[in-house]
């Protein structure tokens, strides 16, 4: 199995993305204030779902600047494909080098926990971001309302398309937390819709070239198709290079989903894409980073109602409880929607 490893200040993209934070949160670097003293020095392994998803680039490199501007060392280690076989390695790596702590995008809600549970066992402080794991102590850092996510989604396709004809979803791997949360939340509120029928979920497990052969299979089996749903950052940018060449599919089809504004500006401008939603990646990583240095550091402990700052963000977080189908989490904020209106301000 190929592991690519590096230290994720040396992340091309994060000293750009410093500048690049804008009108989804705070911008700049600040030294710490935690409520406590926080360790300096520590080194925390950052294992996203894979090392060439530009989302997951752009999170860990908010994780890297938030834990540099408190004196830390973040490695980012993941293989190149969305398999939890693929990040098992980066967490034995992070025992071997007695790392303070681990913070995880899963591929998988279950596959991972004996591994973590060593992690855990070795003295580690094991943060979820983005997709959670099912594993007992640890904190989520939730980009979102998980419910909200999967909802607006729904409503903003139902929108478009006047609330009626078959729709499907473009997900990623059919074993990400993330993604299938999401999703049953879509299927909830389709039920406020009876004239939109749910056809297929397809995935494309976060692969360009498999999302393209899914998109290809769900249009020719369903060539009346009104609107599809890509709550993934690769589907929906995939998607829309396949439409943006065969526009006379967008006679009668609508995209939405979650995308990256860097990756959907040229679509939404051109009439592709009329809107899609998403947070701020950086600012995420930049909670997950303040999250899991004040654990290591033992400011805070994964208990409802602990308080920690995140500096570079402006604001002072809280730990909420544990709800069905995660344990205790830290939410960013809503998701936002971009449109022909705003998508060209914002450069992440």
């Amino acid at each position: 199995m190929k592991i690519k490893n590096r230290t994720a200040t040396a992340l091309a993209s994060s000293a750009l993305a410093t500048v690049l934070v804008v009108g989804l949160g705070g911008f700049g670097l600040t030294s710490a204030s935690a409520s406590g003293t926080l360790k300096k020095g520590q080194t925390f392994y950052l294992i996203p779902k894979d090392t060439l998803n530009p989302y997951e680039t752009l999170e860990d490199g908010g994780i890297a600047m938030a834990l540099k501007s408190l004196g830390d060392k973040a490695i980012v280690s993941s293989g190149t494909a969305d398999t939890a076989a693929a990040q098992i390695p980066s967490i034995q790596a992070a025992i071997q080098h007695h790392a303070a702590g681990i913070v995880i995008a899963g591929n998988d809600p279950s596959a991972l926990c004996p591994s973590l549970a060593q992690a855990r066992k070795a003295g580690l402080v094991i943060v979820s971001s983005d997709s959670d794991v099912t594993c007992p102590n640890h904190l989520f850092i939730n980009q979102a309302n998980t419910q909200q996510i999967g909802t607006s989604e729904v409503d903003l396709l139902a929108k478009e398309i006047g609330s009626s004809g078959q729709v499907a979803i473009l997900s990623a791997a059919a074993t990400a937390t993330n993604q299938n949360s999401w999703i049953k939340y879509m299927k909830q509120q389709l039920k406020k819709y009876p004239k939109m029928k749910l056809v297929s979920t397809v995935y494309g497990n976060d692969d360009p070239a498999t999302s393209l052969t899914v998109l290809q299979g769900l249009l020719s089996a369903y060539p009346n198709l009104r609107g599809i749903i890509s709550p993934t950052t690769v589907g929906i940018s995939t998607a829309a290079q396949y439409l943006d060449t065969h526009k006379s599919l967008l006679k009668h089809l609508t995209l939405t989903g979650l995308g990256l504004p860097s990756q959907m500006k040229k679509y939404v401008l051109d009439g592709t894409v009329k809107s899609f939603e998403l947070w701020n990646p950086i600012n995420l990583g930049q909670l997950a980073g303040y999250a899991v240095a004040n654990l290591a550091s033992g400011t805070i402990k994964i208990k409802a109602g602990q308080k920690f700052s995140a500096p570079a963000l402006g604001k002072t977080y809280t730990i909420l409880p544990a709800a069905a189908g995660t344990g205790p989490s830290v939410l960013l904020g809503p998701p936002f929607v971009f449109n022909k209106s705003n998508v060209a301000k914002f450069k992440f």
